[in-house]
């Protein structure tokens, strides 16, 4: 029965531990440059943050190895030096390129929910024009 409970443990920390990790790190730091106003919107811009680095962070860590397969190499041979299991390397890796996957989440959601916040008295219309108006002048400024 242990074995049965350690190898879904470990296949539950292989299959969502770094993505957890990479949202978690990913929030901590956005933490320090903007913080949420409220307590939804932090559990909101967090769990977007996740989604994004789970779903976002495996794209970029299969284009990255097609890439550059060498610098994969590179971490199982370093991760074997410390006596670890040589597979775990792909963690040296994968968990920053996860972070950088779920960071722009956060930022992109932070900025909707602050500039829909700004525009809370108007209609749906309205927004739509307005959200025109900035596509039109950010056009005219490149």
């Amino acid at each position: 029965m242990t074995i049965i409970v350690s190898a879904v443990g470990s296949a539950f920390l292989t299959l969502f531990g770094a993505p957890l990790l990479a949202g978690a790190v990913a929030c901590a730091l956005t933490f320090l440059f903007q913080w949420p106003r409220s307590r939804w919107e932090g559990w909101a811009r967090f769990i977007s943050t996740f989604c994004m680095a789970a779903i976002g962070g495996p794209f970029l860590v299969v284009a990255l190895h097609s890439w550059w397969p060498g610098l994969f190499a590179s971490a199982r041979s370093v991760i074997s030096l410390y006596g670890v299991d040589p597979a775990l390397g792909i963690a040296f890796v994968a968990v920053p390129l996860m972070v950088m996957a779920g960071l722009p989440a956060w930022w992109l959601l932070g900025g909707l929910v602050r500039w829909l916040d700004r525009r809370k008295d108007k209609d749906l219309g309205e927004i739509v024009r307005d959200a025109a108006d900035v596509v039109k002048e950010v056009r005219t400024k490149l």
